[in-house]
């Protein structure tokens, strides 16, 4: 844990060794009684040289692999839905201003425009995965 065990600790370390602890214990190293046993001994803790007793015979924590980061899609990628969600107000807006229904006609169109090529893009799918199977094979 520490080079220098007799240093005190505070809460905050004291919580990081329980939730360490409650980890050894819900991957079946720990009793429950010795999990409580040593449960005792680190809320009495007062050192790290306290705390590095508890996790003498425990294996060290695995390190966690890292999420995959997310793409952050931005304004660039959602721009389509957001243009989408105006038109119909503006259809609306535009309806009681003029007068003609035919603003209407744009929420399809507008779709059909932003959302068009998506369409395509689902018609080509099941061929790749054909195609990709044949290679495999």
């Amino acid at each position: 844990m520490s080079d220098l065990p007799e240093i005190r600790i505070g809460t905050a370390e004291r919580e990081q060794a329980m939730q360490r602890l409650s980890d050894h214990f819900a991957a079946g190293r720990l009793s429950v009684t010795e999990f409580d046993d040593r449960s005792a001994v680190v809320a009495a803790a007062l050192t790290r040289g306290d705390l590095e007793r508890v996790f003498v015979d425990l294996p060290e924590p695995a390190p966690v692999a890292a999420a995959p980061a997310k793409r952050d899609s931005g304004f660039l990628d959602e721009w389509p839905d957001r243009v989408m969600a105006v038109i119909p107000i503006l259809a609306v807006i535009l309806f009681f201003v003029t007068g003609s229904w035919l603003w209407f006609l744009a929420i399809p169109l507008a779709g059909a425009l932003l959302f068009g090529n998506q369409r395509e893009h689902h018609r080509r799918r099941p061929r790749d995965r054909r195609r990709r199977r044949e290679l495999e094979d």
